[in-house]
């Protein structure tokens, strides 16, 4: 998988002619999930085997969970367009914001009413049997069904406004306040790019990490770590080489797994973009008068 991990799918292909007249051979890849369901995969790649077909589309829960990880520690959220535009007039059906949250309201009821059933199940499954004790017991067992009774009346009264309540709206039938703009389109495709972008870079950094870390899981923190270090840029105009010194980090562990993965990076004898400088990484403490 791409961070590393080794899987185990339970695969099936065969060849599936499609079409009549103008037919066409195509490879079918078939995975077969422990509950019995078979998700397929069509394709015409027949120049590589089917298991990498597999592995590129039963990976892309690792891109959805690098998003994820983005926002998170870089905010890469950010680079989407700060400015909007209205919505056009479609009448595609839209969720009814006033439904949404009810449904919100009902299943945080619904949470707590389940738990309040379970406590009150223990209770009645493990009666108190020290005399002294019983009358707490009877009492918190009261409190209990009252809160059950109100939460289950809270329930039916949601089930009723929900019932009474559109699901879908037209977009022309949102009210003023609930209605919302959408950001550019061109925008969020440029920022779409850039974070696979981002994804294929740090996952390809992050397996070179995995060859010197005795824990393979550090290698995003350390990467982590690394981008948000401090680094003086030297360039030398004679031998046209731009160095990126890259300040020592916390420990000679991290320094080793960070050299390593500069070493890889020089080896592609990469120029910074628009001249003729070749890029050269190298780590160290900082230099003084230098940025």
């Amino acid at each position: 998988m791409p961070n590393g991990e080794t899987v185990t799918m339970m695969l099936a292909e065969r060849g599936s002619l499609i079409g009549s007249r103008d037919s066409m051979w195509m490879r079918e890849v078939r995975k077969l999930t422990a509950s019995g369901h078979q998700t397929s995969l069509i394709s015409t790649a027949y120049d590589r085997e089917g298991t990498q077909d597999a592995l590129a589309l039963f990976s892309r829960w690792c891109q959805e969970n690098f998003f994820r990880y983005m926002m998170q520690h870089f905010a890469i959220d950010a680079l989407s367009e700060y400015r909007t535009e209205e919505i056009p007039d479609t009448n595609r059906p839209v969720v009814n914001p006033a439904w949404r949250e009810l449904d919100r309201q009902s299943r945080s009821v619904k949470g707590k009413l389940t738990q309040r059933r379970s406590r009150f199940a223990a209770l009645t499954l493990h009666p108190e049997a020290d005399e002294t004790k019983t009358a707490k017991w009877e009492k918190q067992k009261s409190d209990l069904r009252e809160e059950i009774e109100q939460l289950e009346h809270e329930v039916d009264s949601l089930k009723e406004q929900m019932s009474s309540t559109p699901k879908h709206l037209a977009w022309d039938e949102f009210p003023p306040d609930a209605k919302f703009e959408r950001l550019a389109p061109s925008r969020k495709r440029l920022t779409d790019t850039v974070k696979l972008v981002a994804y294929r870079a740090e996952t390809a950094m992050s397996g070179l990490l995995r060859e010197s870390l005795r824990r393979p899981d550090d290698s995003r923190s350390l990467l982590r770590d690394l981008f948000r270090s401090d680094a003086d840029i030297i360039p030398d105009s004679a031998s046209r080489v731009l160095e990126i010194r890259i300040h020592t980090l916390a420990n000679p562990r991290s320094n080793r797994a960070i050299g390593h993965l500069l070493d890889h990076l020089n080896a592609t004898e990469s120029t910074f973009p628009g001249t003729e400088f070749q890029l050269r990484y190298t780590l160290g403490k900082p230099e003084k008068g230098v940025t």
